[in-house]
């Protein structure tokens, strides 16, 4: 099978990636998840004319001439509204968010207002409307505010709270299930035998598909025997899931059995190999409904292919729009050789719009993956580059 070129298998993780159904949540936990429709306002904010200031509620025609005297009848607080009227001469004390008082038309600040006893003097006019949040300025009832595919922020609960709405239709975060494969690995804190190695990719891939909303279970690491393999893929299966994620096992070795027990069980294999580096051996399938990606099994294959095609597969399935990767422009802080037919995704620094690819850039380096700020982007064929040209980056997520 040829190399398939990086946007071509983009295409192909996403293009069968339908939003997930929706579901209704309490507003805590709607944050970055994705409307499935759109949410009108259950009422008038504010409901009623409001103020905006600490003062005094009168007439604007009391206060043209100053300094005027007017005489105080009634306390105006948030949420304790005044029952009387006011009239030609008086004033209401009032609080910033209570009810304007009938008869009232602006405020007086404090500053402005010295007052003894029953008795307020104001010492600067106000015109009518000064000061006063008429109903409505926010928004009115039946208003559509928040529409079908906008990912939520903090402000937006904010906004839905005060629309006085409970709860919000999302679509549901997609479930992965993360599968390790390979005898030479050990879990943190053992003591690797002859030949192991301490595993961590999938503390970066779980750290990073959670940060888009997904839900990972992780299956832990499975030994290079391809009974259990199979055994792993039917277990994640029937959790169910709606993504197999394999790391490891995805290359042509002999203890390479994730494409074999995938097929035993059905795989519709779409592509194993890409153009690009790092992660050329990436495998990408479906097993009936559920979404497949096998990852290689070196650190920093493993993330940046999970950057690339993860990413745009939860985002997709989360009812995104946005899901595809945006490169952003940047300069080059080195110079860089002509590439070869496979794009290369650098790791490098970013500090003021230059980006620093290191020097060392082996596929199995965790350090300067966690010292990277971004990939830089070389497209196959690419020429040599000096240090201050232009160049395309994907800034890496925290």
């Amino acid at each position: 099978m040829t190399l398939l070129p990086v946007a071509d298998a983009l295409a192909r993780v996403t293009a069968g990636a339908a939003p997930l159904p929706c579901e209704r949540v309490p507003l805590a936990e709607a944050h970055r998840r994705v409307l499935c429709e759109d949410i009108a306002s259950l009422r008038t904010q504010p409901p009623e004319d409001v103020s905006a200031m600490d003062g005094y509620a009168v007439r604007a025609q009391d206060v043209a001439a100053i300094p005027a005297q007017l005489t105080v009848i009634g306390e105006v607080a948030a949420g304790r509204p005044f029952a009387g009227r006011v009239g030609p001469g008086q004033a209401a004390r009032i609080f910033t968010g209570g009810v304007i008082p009938q008869g009232a038309d602006c405020i007086v600040v404090q500053e402005s207002a010295e007052r003894t006893g029953e008795r307020v003097t104001v010492t600067a006019p106000a015109a009518s409307g000064r000061h006063i949040r008429s109903a409505g300025l926010d928004f009115s009832a039946g208003d559509v505010l928040l529409q079908q595919g906008r990912r939520l922020s903090g402000r937006d609960l904010s906004l839905a709270a005060a629309m006085n709405h409970a709860t919000l239709p999302v679509h549901r975060r997609p479930k992965i299930a993360m599968i390790a494969t390979g005898d030479e690995l050990v879990m943190p804190g053992r003591e690797p035998g002859p030949g192991q190695i301490v595993y961590s990719n999938g503390y970066s891939i779980a750290a990073l598909a959670a940060s888009e909303g997904a839900e990972v279970m992780d299956f832990g690491i499975v030994p290079d025997k391809l009974a259990d393999t199979i055994a792993a893929i039917r277990k994640a299966r029937a959790a169910p899931v709606d993504i197999i994620l394999t790391v490891g096992g995805a290359s042509v070795g002999d203890y390479d059995l994730i494409q074999t027990a995938l097929a035993s069980e059905g795989l519709a294999l779409s592509f194993w190999k890409i153009a690009m580096r790092p992660g050329r051996p990436l495998t990408h399938g479906r097993l009936d409904a559920i979404h497949v990606l096998g990852l290689p099994g070196n650190p920093v294959s493993a993330y940046v292919c999970a950057v690339l095609f993860l990413v745009p597969l939860i985002r997709k399935l989360s009812g995104r729009a946005d899901f595809a990767p945006v490169p952003e422009q940047a300069r080059l802080g080195i110079a860089l050789k002509a590439n070869d037919e496979r794009a290369d995704y650098l790791r490098a620094t970013l500090s003021e719009g230059i980006a620093t690819p290191f020097v060392l850039q082996d596929s199995s380096m965790n350090f300067l993956l966690a010292q990277a700020d971004c990939l830089v982007i070389r497209p196959p064929f690419a020429p040599a580059a000096k240090a201050g040209d232009a160049c395309s980056i994907l800034k890496l997520p925290f």
